[in-house]
Parts: structure tokens; sequence; C-alpha cells
């Protein structure tokens, strides 16, 4: 196959990927991508689509195949860092999640979504002074948003530090009512501990970032 007439191809299946990602048939665009592939195995893009496709699948261990290939294509890429990250933490690998939520934020430290993972992970690793970082860090970059406030003013609770977790409620108040009063609940009725490796699933991480084909 010449160079043209592989680019074509590439261009072409692409193409039918993501068509069949419009549509929503995912296991027509897994096959596509992985067509793709075996065309062009350092397509990064391409292999940023197939895992976000098997991530949303639930093959786990397939989407992290993808995402260290990914990475090892491209190493600077923060944002496969952070799906990697996402990848380990919900298959309860912390140390691998945490390596790749550091890596990510090294790379890209605007990377709010990654601070904010570092932090979920570091709190069920014990890890709570440093989580105390990445949450400032997160809710510096996504001052609106309540979910890093929310886990901030815990994390505070839990290491007993009473006055400054009720500090970021009033923070979370001003702008986030209805947020804030699940805060204050859980500030007066949970019992402070050490370590918590209870998961807020409503206060997961964002979906795993999903690359559009082009």
């Amino acid at each position: 196959m010449t160079a043209i007439a592989r680019l074509m191809t590439r261009i072409q299946l692409r193409c039918m990927a993501y068509v069949a990602v419009l549509f929503k048939r995912i296991p027509e665009a897994i096959g596509i991508y992985r067509q793709l592939i075996t065309i062009a195995p350092h397509d990064a893009v391409a292999r940023a689509a197939l895992g976000s496709l098997y991530a949303e699948s639930d093959d786990l261990p397939a989407a992290v195949r993808e995402f260290e290939q990914l990475v090892q294509i491209d190493p600077r890429a923060a944002d496969a860092w952070f799906n990697l990250g996402f990848l380990h933490d919900k298959r309860d690998d912390l140390g691998a999640a945490e390596r790749c939520f550091r890596k990510a934020v090294e790379l890209k430290p605007s990377l709010d979504r990654a601070w904010y993972g570092l932090g979920l992970v570091l709190i069920r690793d014990g890890g709570l002074d440093e989580a105390i970082k990445a949450f400032t860090r997160n809710i510096k970059l996504q001052p609106f948003s309540p979910y890093g406030y929310y886990q901030l003013g815990m994390t505070y609770h839990h290491l007993g530090r009473s006055s400054d977790a009720w500090k970021v409620y009033e923070q979370l108040a001003e702008f986030e009512p209805k947020f804030s009063a699940t805060l204050k609940r859980d500030l007066e009725h949970t019992t402070p501990r050490a370590v918590t490796r209870q998961r807020h699933e409503d206060l997961a991480l964002k979906e795993i970032t999903t690359v559009e084909a082009v």
C-alpha cells in the first residue's frame, strides 16, 4: 500500500468510525478503530478514541492497554495520563492511579480534574494532608465547582481541623446553597476519621475524556 493509499484508507476509516459512534454502534466503532491502528499503530487520536470506547463498554483492561500505548506514543499527553489514572482508580489500583494523576498535573498544572482525581485517590490511600493540597489546587482552577469544596471540607473534617472545614462550608454557601447544605449535614453528623475508603458515587470523577475522530 502506497503512502497516499494508506492516508486515504485512514481518512475513510476515521469517517466510518465517527458515524458508528454518532449512531451509538459501539462494537462496530471499536472494530473500525482496531483496523485503523493496524494500519497506523502510532495514530494517537485513534488510540484515544479506542480507549474511550473500551471504557464506555466497561472493558477496563482493554481501555488501560490502549491508554498505556497512547502515553508511550505521546508521553506528554496530559489528558491521556488523566484517563489512565481514572481507569486505574476504577480498578482500585491506587498506586498506579496516583502516579498517573501526578504525571498529568506535572505536564499540565491547569488540568483541574486531575487534581481532583489525585485528591480522591490520596483520601482513599490515607494521604489526607496531601489531599488538602490537591483539592485546594482544584478549587482555584474551578472556583464555582462544588465537588472540590465538598471534598476539601470533609478532608479538613477528618483531619480534625474543624474551623478550616467550616470556612470551606462558608465559601461554598456563597454560591451553592443547596450543595453546601449537604456539606453542612455531613460536617455535623459524620464522625471524623483519619482515613475514609468510602466512595462518594455522586461526587465521582468526571467520565473519561472522549476524543472524537476527525
